[in-house]
């Protein structure tokens, strides 16, 4: 294969700043927030051009208070709401989402750089959740088992926590805290949120809606807090006493501070942390559907999810052919404004991932690897304070210290295998967990990546790429990832607590395990 490492491929004229403040206060004004919220010392900021957009006042230390005891008073009245009733909160909340979907797309694309197609798609994924929320308003089931006594009756029941502590990512601003909080609210928990300082904006048209939606229904005022600020906001929430769940998502360095925290006050964390996903084509796969999936799941969100595709084990035998079709669509790919319509690739958050990509290619290329695509910085002449970057994909003899660390951003590593226990033992060899996939024609290939010896991630796909989950499916993964689950499935679970419960309608008092205390 020839080694080239230059794509020029761009996508649409980069708006102005003053178009992209302008949309900003279009979308937060369409979304009802106060304009009392913008003001303040700091500023939010665009990656479309690494220019500011708002003022925002950030949250002290007393503030985070506040909202913890407001959103506790409230969870007072809401815990004893029947269920269904906080389901009908939670689907007004659906519909606002869905009346402003284009209010908060244009949200997330400002303060993200996502493309126009994924920003709606994330919006209609919190659409997504409220109508499963709705739906879960009615099945919080417990369950009934026989008890050993006669004329007892043994069960569990489940019960509202508290206030849910929901610390959110920069690359999905709005998705992570709608998984939460449609699900905490008709569990009948209240919610106290801190964004990332990156996306403070679509923060305060989400709250501004969802307090709109109890307003509307009549559901207590409080039960949706929203704080804005930067780590030492985060550590007061995790600290406080009156938060029993802390749902948090980010890095693992992330994560590794905020377990021990909550757990010293013997609270529960929720943590969903960091990703190393491997997709394995194996020789008989199509190869047009493992493109399409690579791709997609490699370059998407300029490679910044969670479960964006890092690592490609591809068998020998079809390796060349794949490679060649793979590297031909990343050249094709358009990079540039976010708000175009033929956009896939929009640009990095921030400065810092665009030095850690480099510094990842460098690392690659030190190790005896070969960079086949992509890596160039692209726009800087008009837009040098933003970090638009072409995918890259490089290939590397072995899966060293740079292809086991996390990159957050698009850079595909290729490996090479011979057999599927080999390649089963590259996926699992990495710190982390999340998502996994395979491409093959062949169902005991299938079978086997599925089974309890096979991926070790909390996702595990067959011919579909890493990327991508419905919100049906638990969302979340093992090892360095954190264990947590969000989303659906009995997701729900942690969000409530469980009692046992036994009842004893015989007139008598017989003791478990046959049990003699008579006096």
């Amino acid at each position: 294969m020839t080694t080239t490492t230059k794509t020029t491929q761009t996508s649409g004229a980069l708006p102005s700043a003053a178009t992209l403040r302008e949309a900003a206060s279009r979308a937060l004004e369409g979304c009802g927030v106060d304009p009392r919220r913008l003001s303040g010392d700091q500023t939010s900021r665009t990656p479309v051009l690494g220019t500011d957009l708002l003022p925002v006042r950030w949250s002290e230390a007393d503030d985070v208070d506040r909202a913890v005891t407001t959103a506790h008073e409230a969870f007072l009245v809401w815990r004893v709401t029947p269920a269904p009733v906080r389901g009908a909160l939670v689907k007004r909340l659906g519909e606002l989402l869905r009346e402003h979907l284009d209010d908060l797309a244009d949200l997330v694309t400002l303060e993200v750089g996502k493309i126009r197609s994924e920003a709606r798609g994330e919006v209609q994924e919190m659409v997504d959740i409220c109508d499963f929320a709705v739906g879960l308003s009615r099945q919080l089931y417990g369950r009934t088992m026989p008890s050993e006594r006669p004329g007892h009756r043994l069960m569990e029941t489940w019960h509202p926590l508290g206030v849910v502590g929901v610390i959110s990512a920069f690359n999905f601003p709005v998705a992570v805290w709608s998984w939460n909080t449609a699900v905490a609210l008709v569990c009948g928990d209240a919610v106290v949120w801190k964004p990332s300082e990156l996306t403070p904006l679509t923060a305060l048209a989400c709250s501004a809606l969802l307090d709109r939606a109890a307003a509307e229904v009549g559901a207590p005022e409080g039960l949706g807090q929203v704080l804005l600020g930067d780590a030492s906001v985060a550590e007061r929430l995790v600290d406080h006493p009156l938060v029993p769940l802390v749902s948090a998502t980010g890095s693992v360095a992330m994560g590794r501070a905020v377990g021990p925290r909550v757990a010293a006050r013997f609270g529960t964390s929720l943590l969903e942390l960091g990703g190393n996903n491997a997709t394995v084509v194996t020789p008989s796969a199509d190869l047009d559907l493992a493109v399409r999936g690579i791709v997609f799941a490699g370059a998407g969100t300029a490679g910044q999810r969670c479960t964006t595709l890092r690592r490609l084990v591809v068998h020998t035998s079809v390796a060349d052919e794949l490679l060649d079709r793979v590297v031909a669509a990343y050249r094709r790919l358009p990079v540039g404004n976010p708000f175009e319509p033929g956009t896939l690739v929009g640009p990095l958050v921030a400065e810092r991932a665009f030095v850690s990509m480099q510094a990842a290619l460098t690392d690659v290329r030190a190790g005896g690897g070969d960079v086949l695509v992509g890596g160039d910085r692209m726009l800087d002449d008009v837009a040098p304070d933003a970090f638009y970057v072409t995918p890259a994909v490089a290939v590397s003899p072995r899966q060293n210290d740079v292809v086991r660390r996390e990159t957050f951003a698009p850079l595909l590593h290729v490996l090479h295998y011979d057999e599927l226990d080999e390649a089963i033992a590259l996926q699992n060899a990495v710190p982390q967990g999340l998502s996994s996939s395979i491409f093959t024609s062949d169902q005991a290939e299938a079978e086997r990546f599925l089974a309890a010896d096979g991926s070790d991630c909390g996702i595990v796909n067959v011919n579909i790429g890493t990327s991508g989950a419905e919100i049906g499916g638990a969302f979340g993964g093992q090892k360095e990832t954190g264990g947590g689950r969000e989303s659906g499935s009995d997701a729900w679970k942690a969000y409530m607590r469980r009692a046992t419960n036994t009842v004893n309608y015989s007139g008598a008092l017989p003791l478990a395990q046959g049990v003699d205390f008579s006096v």
